[in-house]
């Protein structure tokens, strides 16, 4: 056998798994989308994401999870707006104010990177300590700052990337023309826009579907809190004890649920892709 023949062959191969490896990734999608969609349509109603919880609603009476959908929107909107603000200078004095390859920023990198990829389970059961020893019951407070330091990792290694790839000549143009550090930051800002787009969407799709870190720390409640010190219910938390309940209306409820946080995440990543794409269209 001649070798360009073998060379034809191995590709052929190659590219026969990178389709079936897509086609499987791609099923897998489908999959999740229609038993969601099919099996949440049949409790879905305006009731149930208008209203809250009745007093028979978990055995299959009168209300909705309007509760846990607030809920949802409160913590993951504050801790997304927390995150960015601690995140950005953080990338910012990596990249700008210290050496990109300094060991001091390899080091910081590297402790980002094991944050990374801690269980969110281990963040709900540090937060829960720290809520203990500081007297604190579960709230939505908890539940913002547990999930802002879920997202920081995600937010300040997706940026820090985006970062890493501007070019450093634009930097050594922008301090030989007089420019200040303040100034060439933003010069930095608008180049990794998109990056911080990427990284948002990422750092929301993470939190609006975390359910262990907030059951310690934001607790569980029928009512939409009015104050940081009040629990909070969460979308992830709402499925999880529907599910657990034999009554099969209260299953289809929890699908309901599981329907429309797909649904707020299938926009939040539309979103995120038109933003990402806009950005990157009137980059300088």
């Amino acid at each position: 056998m001649k070798v360009s023949t073998i060379k034809k062959l191995r590709e052929s191969i190659a590219k026969a798994f990178m389709w079936i490896a897509m086609l499987i990734v791609f099923g897998f999608v489908i999959s999740v989308i229609w038993t969601v969609f099919s099996k949440g349509m049949k409790a879905m109603s305006w009731d149930m994401i208008s209203k809250l919880p009745g007093g028979g609603f978990y055995i299959g009476k009168e209300g909705g999870f309007l509760n846990a959908i607030v809920g949802s929107l409160y913590i993951v909107g504050a801790s997304t707006v927390l995150g960015l603000i601690i995140s950005i200078p953080v990338v910012f004095f990596l990249n700008v104010y210290l050496k990109r390859d300094s060991k001091l920023a390899y080091t910081a990198r590297m402790a980002f990177d094991v944050l990374f990829g801690v269980p969110s389970i281990v963040y709900g059961a540090f937060g829960f300590t720290i809520m203990i020893y500081f007297g604190l019951r579960t709230s939505l407070l908890g539940g913002i700052i547990v999930i802002t330091l879920l997202i920081i990792p995600i937010f300040i290694r997706t940026m820090d990337e985006a970062t890493r790839n501007f070019p450093g000549d634009i930097l050594d143009a922008s301090f030989s023309l007089g420019a200040t550090r303040w100034e060439t930051l933003r010069v930095v800002l608008r180049q990794i826009a998109p990056g911080i787009a990427t990284a948002t969407l990422l750092s929301i799709g993470r939190a609006i579907g975390d359910a262990a870190s907030v059951m310690f720390t934001a607790g569980y409640t029928d009512s939409i809190p009015t104050s940081l010190s009040q629990p909070a219910a969460t979308l992830p938390l709402a499925v999880f004890f529907q599910l657990q309940s034999p009554i099969p209306e209260v299953v289809d409820r929890a699908y309901a649920a599981a329907l429309v946080l797909t649904v707020i995440v299938l926009i939040l990543s539309i979103s995120g892709r038109f933003i990402t794409n806009r950005f990157s269209k009137n980059k300088i």
